[in-house]
């Protein structure tokens, strides 16, 4: 029903809707000449060719699709609903508060996103070489799932202070400082000004760093940085982080005061 409802939003507007469709595919574009300027200028950077960089890139934006597609405008408007009163209605649906206010709305806009995603993708593993098996792609789909998950959880903790605060653009925004380091590989880091407490801090910690390389490496048949136990590292950290905002979500639902209160 929110698929359909969204839909029906979407092609209300067309002319905003194409305009975000040629906004994205702007973007790509942008990214690509960027980085194949870049790689005009040296082979590689760190292990990374411009076939296999093209490659990750392809990951990170078919994980951004998703979360962009289906829960960060449903999270940017969390605080709207404490704002105006309007939580005080999906507190009193028969369904659970987190799945109604995660999946209410669907940005269609980024089914172009996902599409340029997987056609870059495609030419990256087709331009390497590597090889596709079918536990292999499992894996990667599966990884990708838990990308998801991770940006998600993050996300929703974050939103879920809007109870407390009313208003709270400055963590929402936090949420983009923050996952901006998943744009560029793990092993980016290494060389930089305290690149060993990012990298330890990001793929250890809140592996930030790894929901976006350990599927990229995987799919193209690279040796796993630092070794092949990152595959357990970044679910297992992830399933504790969507608990903990899980915890974080009934606990400030807990917190709230309804708007005739």
């Amino acid at each position: 029903m929110f698929f359909r409802n969204s839909l029906i939003r979407e092609m209300t507007f067309r002319g905003n809707f194409l305009i975000e469709l040629v906004t994205r595919a702007f973007w790509f574009t942008a990214q690509l000449v960027l980085f194949d300027i870049i790689f005009s200028h040296v082979p590689t950077i760190q292990d990374w060719s411009r076939e296999e960089y093209f490659g990750f890139m392809a990951t990170g934006m078919l994980i951004n699709s998703f979360v962009e597609a289906f829960f960060m405008p449903n999270c940017a408007n969390f605080s709207e609903l404490i704002r105006t009163g309007d939580l005080d209605f999906a507190l009193l649906k028969p369904i659970d508060t987190q799945f109604l206010i995660s999946f209410e709305k669907v940005n269609f806009a980024m089914v172009n996103q996902l599409l340029l995603a997987g056609g870059l993708l495609w030419y990256s593993l087709s331009q390497t070489g590597a090889t596709i098996t079918f536990g292999r792609s499992i894996t990667y789909v599966l990884l990708l799932g838990v990308g998801v998950a991770f940006f998600y959880s993050l996300m929703i903790a974050l939103a879920s202070t809007s109870v407390w605060f009313g208003r709270n653009q400055g963590l929402y925004d936090f949420w983009f400082y923050i996952t901006i380091f998943a744009r560029y590989p793990q092993n980016f880091y290494k060389q930089s000004f305290g690149g060993e407490v990012i990298w330890f801090g990001f793929s250890f910690i809140v592996p930030i760093l790894l929901v976006v390389t350990v599927p990229s490496r995987h799919i193209l048949g690279k040796t796993l940085d630092p070794n092949w136990t990152v595959l357990l590292i970044a679910p297992a950290t992830t399933l504790v982080m969507v608990l903990i905002s899980r915890k974080i979500f009934t606990w400030s639902l807990s917190n709230y005061r309804s708007a005739s209160s």
